[in-house]
C-alpha cells in the first residue's frame, strides 16, 4: 500500500452517491468533536446537494481505484474576507489510508491544483487532525506558514494560512 497508487480527481454531481457514503464515514468521525446525530434510521446523512449548490470543488481520493477518501474546496472569504484564497472545507481519509502518508498526498495534490492562498481550519478539539495539518502544512510550504488561533462559535479553532505560487 503506497501513496503513489494515489489518483485525485474533481468530481460532479455525477458521483453524488459515492461521496455522500463516504461522508457517512467522515460524520463518524467528526461526531467525536462535534454534536453529529444519526437520523432515526441509523444513518449519517449529509445533504450532498449543499456540495453541488454552494460550488465547492469536490475531489475524489482512490487508491488502486477504490475510493479512499474525499477533499471539498471552496473560498476563504468568509474567513479572511479575500474573495481570491482557497478554503480546506472538508478533507476526509479512509482509516485504512491514514498514517501511511495518504493525507499528505492528497493535500499536496490538492494545492498543487489551485496556486494561491491557502487556508485550513481545524477544531482545536481534534488534536490528531491539528497534528496532521501542522505536519503537512509545515513540509509542504518548507516551514513558511502562519498558524493562528482563533474562536468561532465559542469553540477554538487553529488556522493555518499560506501562499502556494506553483512550481
Amino acid at each position: 500500500m503506497s501513496p503513489a497508487n494515489l489518483v485525485i480527481s474533481k468530481i460532479g454531481p455525477e458521483s453524488d452517491v459515492v461521496l455522500r457514503n463516504l461522508f457517512e464515514h467522515y460524520l463518524h468521525d467528526m461526531a467525536e468533536w462535534f454534536q453529529v446525530d444519526t437520523k432515526a434510521d441509523g444513518r449519517y446523512s449529509y445533504d450532498t446537494s449543499l456540495v453541488w449548490d454552494k460550488g465547492y470543488g469536490a475531489y475524489l481520493a482512490k487508491v488502486d481505484g477504490l475510493p479512499a477518501g474525499f477533499a471539498l474546496v471552496g473560498s476563504a472569504a468568509e474567513w479572511l474576507g479575500d474573495i481570491g484564497a482557497h478554503d480546506v472545507h472538508e478533507f476526509f481519509v479512509i482509516r485504512r489510508f491514514r498514517r501511511h502518508g495518504f493525507g499528505q498526498r492528497m493535500a499536496t495534490l490538492l494545492w498543487n491544483e489551485h496556486p494561491g492562498e491557502w487556508l485550513v481550519r481545524v477544531l482545536e478539539a481534534n488534536a490528531p487532525a491539528v497534528t496532521f495539518w501542522r505536519t503537512a502544512v509545515a513540509s509542504y510550504t518548507r516551514g513558511s506558514y502562519k498558524e493562528d488561533k482563533r474562536i468561532s462559535k465559542e469553540r477554538p479553532w487553529r488556522f493555518f494560512r499560506f501562499l502556494f505560487n506553483g512550481a
